[in-house]
């Protein structure tokens, strides 16, 4: 009977710290104790390092902090570190295996530069054409293509839809830089020069077109402006080929725009005199200036 009455009592007694556990006693009766605070100037004293010294001598732990510290510990060495020997030893294993070819000679290099297809560095250009050039496109085309592909060896066709010439080089081509020169000679012939006489821009190397207004020059309205190009042009174009003649070049006269064909000091020379025509200098004094310049001209040749 005892007996029963003691394991009555002890069951009484956990239920009662069950109880008191479950319900914790409110804030105001707990009791709060602040933490006793050392004098001014010995806070860093070493009581505290020889405090926590002592207590992990004695064994004071927490059990539970210990566990999860094993726990983490254990972790770890499970992990499974790479072995750097190892990698190590794969990578100068592929570097063994590796493909290594022999420095290609000065001669085998420039044959396969040489053999080269040009296909790989092919070009191609397209050049407007107004609609007024079309129809003297298609009478002189005999005149351009012919040396554009025997001459150039570039492929050329001549777009009506879009009112266009498309140039590429081809396997046939030897200097991808006469594509540009074809692109000029095309572009001479769309302002209005002939087929023979732009061709020079395809064979020489020194010509080149210089383009202008008169506006450029000065600002004429109505019949002043007119007077001016018929100062230019003269009588059946006489004017026009004595310039011509004199600095050696060809000249266009598209209504206000004035296009000439030719080397660097010719062009220069021919430009003056058209200048001087365009602010009003009478074609006589035009025609003496002229006359002394192309003579300074042939001596210095």
């Amino acid at each position: 009977m005892k007996q029963e009455r003691a394991n009555a009592s002890a069951k009484a007694l956990k239920r009662s710290e069950k109880r008191s556990a479950s319900n914790p006693k409110p804030l105001s009766q707990e009791k709060h104790e602040l933490p006793v605070r050392k004098p001014f100037g010995q806070e860093d004293s070493d009581d505290d390092d020889h405090d926590d010294e002592d207590m992990l001598a004695s064994g004071h732990r927490d059990t539970g902090d210990q566990d999860e510290d094993d726990q983490l510990i254990i972790d770890q060495d499970m992990v499974e570190q790479p072995d750097h020997h190892e990698a190590s030893g794969q990578d100068v294993d592929m570097d063994e295996d590796a493909l290594r070819f022999q420095p290609i000679s000065a001669s085998a290099l420039a044959a396969s530069q040489a053999g080269a297809d040009n296909r790989a560095y092919s070009q191609v250009r397209k050049v407007p054409i107004p609609p007024h050039r079309m129809s003297p496109l298609k009478r002189d085309w005999p005149k351009i293509y012919t040396p554009l592909v025997e001459q150039a060896g570039l492929m050329v066709r001549m777009n009506v839809r879009t009112r266009a010439v498309e140039i590429k080089s081809s396997k046939y081509t030897e200097d991808l830089g006469v594509i540009q020169k074809a692109c000029d000679f095309v572009k001479a012939y769309a302002l209005g020069f002939d087929a023979d006489d732009a061709l020079a821009l395809l064979r020489l190397d020194d010509l080149y077109v210089d383009s202008f207004e008169m506006k450029d020059v000065k600002t004429l309205h109505g019949d002043h402006l007119s007077r001016a190009i018929g100062r230019i042009a003269g009588k059946d174009g006489r004017t026009r080929f004595a310039i011509e003649n004199a600095s050696r070049t060809r000249i266009v006269l598209a209504d206000t725009k004035i296009h000439i064909l030719g080397a660097y000091q010719n062009i220069r020379m021919a430009k003056d005199s058209i200048v001087a025509l365009i602010m009003g200098s009478p074609p006589g004094k035009v025609y003496a200036k002229l006359r002394t310049v192309s003579a300074r001209m042939r001596q210095r040749a």
